[in-house]
């Protein structure tokens, strides 16, 4: 079980991810992924996510252009938004969840 310091950290790889997409997240995770294997589950599993759905994004833009990107893009942004809230909930319940509809890249 992750003690209260691990969790907080984990959980704060989400929520700053508001505020800075990639370098607050990439931060914490590269200072803190060796003296944790739990901050660094949950360091993988935003990364993961995050290059997932910038994938998901590109293709969305390019099907804007077939009018079908007009309702995908509104959608993938939707979920980014909810499967970022529940990871750092998640994460600082203790839980290794693993976010919905990403590749395992890293």
């Amino acid at each position: 079980m992750p003690n209260q310091d691990e969790r907080f950290l984990a959980a704060l790889i989400y929520v700053i991810s508001f505020f800075t997409v990639f370098l607050g997240p990439l931060i914490i995770w590269l200072f803190k992924k060796d003296s944790s294997s739990y901050i660094d589950y949950h360091g993988r599993e935003y990364f993961n996510f995050l290059f997932s759905y910038i994938i998901y994004g590109i293709v969305g833009y390019i099907l804007l252009f077939v009018l079908v990107g007009f309702i995908l893009l509104p959608l993938i942004a939707l979920c980014a938004f909810i499967f970022t809230i529940v990871g750092a909930i998640k994460a600082y319940e203790g839980d290794q969840y693993r976010i919905p509809f990403i590749f395992r890249i890293l």
